[in-house]
């Protein structure tokens, strides 16, 4: 029988726990932990965290950001990734360098590979859940999209996006799409400021849209952006129920819905982090995410005690990862995983090259926002 699991999602300040964040997690609203870069030290230390947090409560369910490229939060003593758009590259033929005649021979597989291998890699540390792929197209070259992205066109994010969470469910992993319905059309950062996309419905319905449509289906939870898109709706897609009802009813999505990081700029202007942690859950999200301000976490805690069984919910609790966790060491011994780890570190070594190669200056804005990305919400936008 699936336990029910509380509506908010939070984060710990350190490599282990504090005495006050044991007590915090003990809360019965808390469903789930996000781990960032400042948690993630190594795979045996993240792994020890995992096991120190399911100590307070096995059920949470725990989550990390890592997509590949400039979002990964653990980078010492697992697979190196490159961007998904150099993925995507070599998976549809197009040039790609450092991914070698091999890997571009293995067409869709590689992205598959790519997934499993992610999705092995973070069970093997203790995660649940890891919150992608990314299913934003690349549309206006945006500053915190760019290169996180399979693609330009809905076809290429849908192709290659698939066969990546094919890959994670091979490894038992469910996938969680972001940012719905789609962040890739805009430049600014809802990190930074209030975003809105003037663009018609319509155009989102037949650009945007696609690969959410498409993919629903094989989606375990999907994350909306705090993006505003005032042609359907004047509230962000996180707090609006047309945007979260549109995808369960019309594209019979099923899965669990993550806001994104209550605590950013655009959100803000939602309310104090009670109002906007219940705008989101009334909207139709069933986990909300609090970061990086432990005060704003227990006050919306503490908004929700007298509501406990309102916002506790399965559809969170059915992410949690089912199978026997596999080991690193293990991984080492499968050849899929060598040659899989072996193809995507040189891609991600060639990539490395090519950035640092570039004259000072050069670096695009998505480039550019590879330290911020280090310390960013739940959808690392």
């Amino acid at each position: 029988m699936t336990q029910p699991l509380g509506s908010v999602m939070v984060d710990v300040a350190g490599l282990t726990l504090a005495r006050d964040e044991r007590e915090l997690l003990a809360r019965p609203a808390v469903g789930g932990v996000i781990l960032f870069a400042r948690n993630c030290a190594s795979p045996e230390q993240v792994l020890e965290l995992s096991r120190e947090i399911r100590s307070v409560n096995p059920h949470l369910l725990i989550a990390i950001d890592q997509e590949g490229g400039r979002v990964q939060r653990l980078r010492e003593g697992v697979t190196r990734l490159p961007s998904m758009r150099s993925l995507a590259q070599c998976c549809l033929g197009h040039d790609c360098d450092g991914c070698g005649e091999d890997a571009q021979a293995a067409g869709l597989g590689l992205a598959r590979d790519a997934g499993w291998l992610l999705g092995m890699e973070m069970a093997a540390i203790g995660c649940d859940i890891t919150f992608a792929p990314v299913l934003d197209i690349d549309v206006a070259g945006s500053t915190i999209i760019g290169d996180r992205s399979f693609g330009a066109t809905p076809e290429d994010v849908i192709a290659v996006g698939g066969a990546f969470i094919d890959g994670l469910q091979e490894a038992g992993m469910s996938a969680v799409g972001k940012h719905y319905p789609g962040h890739g059309g805009i430049s600014a950062d809802t990190h930074l400021e209030r975003v809105v996309d003037p663009r018609p419905f319509r155009e989102l319905r037949e650009h945007d849209l696609k690969p959410f449509a498409a993919l629903a289906e094989r989606l375990g939870g999907v994350m909306p952006a705090h993006v505003i898109y005032p042609d359907f709706d004047a509230r962000p897609a996180g707090f609006s129920p047309s945007w979260l009802g549109l995808l369960r009813e019309e594209f019979g999505f099923k899965g669990a819905i993550f806001s994104d990081d209550l605590g950013m700029a655009a959100a803000v202007a939602e309310g104090g982090p009670a109002e906007r942690a219940r705008l989101a859950l009334d909207a139709g999200c069933d986990m909300a995410l609090v970061c990086n301000d432990p005060a704003a976490a227990r006050e919306v805690l503490d908004s929700l005690d007298d509501d406990e069984q309102r916002h506790r919910g399965k559809r969170q609790a059915r992410l949690r990862y089912a199978r026997a966790r596999p080991t690193l060491d293990g991984l080492v011994g499968l050849a899929r995983w060598r040659r899989t780890h072996a193809r995507l570190e040189s891609m991600a070594a060639s990539q490395a090259s090519q950035q640092a190669a570039m004259p000072s200056g050069t670096l695009g804005a998505a480039d550019a926002s590879d330290a911020r990305s280090a310390s960013e919400s739940g959808s690392a936008q």
